[in-house]
């Protein structure tokens, strides 16, 4: 595939200190350097795509297997025939968070009709101190529906490897920064729509009520169609 064709993954929304975040924007910028495009771009593919002809293809995820809420492993492999709606957060976020997964609560209920046919998945980004108990505990006080609803932990390297390199969204801590400073966490904070053969087909910024209403749009039309 050309440059020109693939479509990279969108700069992160700043939610911690704004001096060390000019050093992630450099570091974002360089993963959308190798990806090839500008989010502008990937904007406008996946809107006019939503209206006419299937949605884009963004880049194939490379398999990954963590351990879900209930301690099973959970993965591409559980996912493959299936398509889901990703997201990344960590259980003591003092931000963003919240309100991250609330809009995932709000997908939960707009596509509820399609079932386990459809998964969401959260991948925890603090995955030291977030248990499978304690995103358990996460999902249920937000009333997830663990049917279709995964909250994923495991191994910090593994877990950055699949969300930086395979979602090409940002995640990382700053350096030399305390364990317990939890303002030194950084991730971004768009939703990826991923299709049932393991395909991104979408980048959609949850701080944007525009951009949510077309994920919704987008998941429902990829559990129908398949495109």
């Amino acid at each position: 595939m050309s440059a020109e064709s693939v479509l990279p993954a969108p700069r992160p929304r700043l939610t911690q200190r704004p001096g060390f975040w000019a050093g992630v924007a450099v570091t974002a910028l360089g993963i959308a350097t190798v990806s090839g495009v500008t989010l502008l771009r990937a904007r406008g593919a996946s809107q006019a795509q939503s209206q006419q002809g299937p949605l884009p293809q963004l880049g194939a995820l490379p398999d990954f297997s963590f351990t879900r809420h209930d301690g099973q492993p959970f993965g591409s492999a559980q996912l493959r025939g299936r398509p889901y709606v990703a997201n990344f957060i960590f259980t003591r976020c003092p931000t963003i968070c919240p309100e991250f997964t609330r809009k995932m609560v709000g997908v939960q209920k707009a596509t509820a009709s399609f079932g386990a046919g459809l998964q969401l998945v959260s991948f925890s980004v603090d995955p030291k101190y977030d248990t499978p108990e304690r995103l358990a505990e996460y999902g249920e006080r937000h009333g997830a529906d663990f049917s279709r609803w995964s909250f994923l932990t495991g191994d910090y390297e593994q877990l950055k490897e699949t969300i930086v390199q395979g979602f090409k969204v940002s995640m990382g801590r700053e350096p030399g920064a305390p364990e317990d400073d939890l303002l030194s966490i950084f991730h971004g904070t768009h939703f990826v729509l991923v299709d049932d053969a393991g395909q991104i087909r979408g980048y959609y910024d949850s701080a944007d009520s525009d951009s949510t209403e077309r994920l919704i749009h987008d998941t429902r039309r990829l559990a129908q169609t398949g495109h």
